[in-house]
């Protein structure tokens, strides 16, 4: 007999129907997690599925985790996505995670025991209002089931110990192109929950990333940008500033090709060397991410009205479009 837990405080929306398999249309407005389990049991009753009808946060993540071999994430938002990975960390779980936006789906499994975590990859979370909304963002309707297939099958060889899992690699799905890309990942020293000297001991709730407005009177954050759509739209030609805001050095060791580089304090006097922008595309990047949120905060507070901010930086770019660009 197999056990499996579900975690899930929300209940069905019509909404979920093009893309949540396990549910219909007289459905709506019930626990998703006790349709889930009705749906599991049918299928298969000889699976016993245990139910937890509420929101994982930081006061129960570790009990919830603690009793299964392998948690998966197929959450939908940063704060979770953080929490999960945390709480594996401490529990020395393994998590197999998969992320989808739009018409792009990604996968692998973070084992911090043999490899990186998700924040090796992605150190911190999004600035409030950075992050669109589900809503805001969509998703192709089978989309969600490729990359749930990649995560069960992953699920299936760490439980029964056959093949090669995805730790230390992460595969790509475009559904446009239908291509798939592996990328290797390693594990960072520096990483504030796994690395050699680590900074978060305990798990921290993250509120409000997905989607929040600027309280009045505020400038706007500048959008997230993955680096595969930036990528993708120098690859079609379409015109933007990709601007790196790290210093000369760190420009020397790694840079990103046709890239143009104002270090972040020398931004506010330079504004004018990138002023045909001012209305076009500013892709800015520094190495993870927090220098290029002042100099992208910076820019709108000057006029700048098409600013983005590339997720996760130059080492985003290294890890998921150019391998030859060098990781420090």
């Amino acid at each position: 007999m197999g056990r499996l837990g579900l975690v899930d405080d929300d209940v069905v929306d019509a909404s979920n129907l093009q893309r949540q398999v396990l549910y219909r249309t007289d459905d709506v407005g019930r626990s998703k997690a006790e349709v889930a389990s009705e749906r599991i049991r049918a299928l298969n009753p000889d699976v016993e599925v245990v139910t937890h009808r509420l929101r994982l946060d930081s006061s129960n993540a570790l009990e919830l985790f603690e009793p299964w071999d392998v948690i998966v994430d197929g959450t939908d938002n940063f704060p979770t996505r953080y929490l999960s990975n945390d709480a594996c960390v401490l529990l020395g779980k393994p998590n197999v995670y998969g992320s989808i936006f739009r018409f792009e789906g990604q996968a692998t499994v973070f084992d911090a025991r043999r490899g990186p975590c998700y924040r090796c990859l992605y150190p911190a979370p999004p600035p409030p209002g950075a992050a669109p909304s589900c809503e805001e963002g969509g998703v192709l309707g089978v989309l969600p089931g490729i990359i749930a297939m990649l995560q069960a099958t992953e699920t299936v060889k760490l439980l029964t110990g056959i093949g090669v899992p995805l730790v230390g690699r992460l595969v790509l799905y475009d559904a446009l192109h239908l291509e798939f890309s592996e990328f290797s990942l390693r594990k960072d020293p520096g990483c504030p929950v796994c690395g050699d000297a680590p900074s978060i001991t305990e798990l921290i709730d993250y509120e409000g990333f997905c989607g929040l407005p600027a309280r009045e009177g505020e400038v706007q954050e500048a959008p997230p940008v993955s680096a595969f759509e930036v990528h993708r739209r120098r690859q079609r030609g379409d015109e933007l500033l990709l601007l790196d805001v790290r210093g000369p050095d760190e420009f020397q060791k790694a840079h990103i090709e046709g890239a143009t580089l104002i270090p972040v304090d020398e931004l506010a006097g330079r504004l004018d060397e990138i002023g045909a922008f001012r209305d076009r595309p500013v892709v800015v990047h520094c190495h993870h991410g927090p220098r290029s949120r002042r100099a992208a905060k910076l820019l709108l507070e000057n006029g700048f009205e098409r600013v983005e901010e590339l997720t996760g930086g130059i080492e985003a770019w290294s890890v998921t479009v150019d391998p030859r660009v060098p990781r420090y």
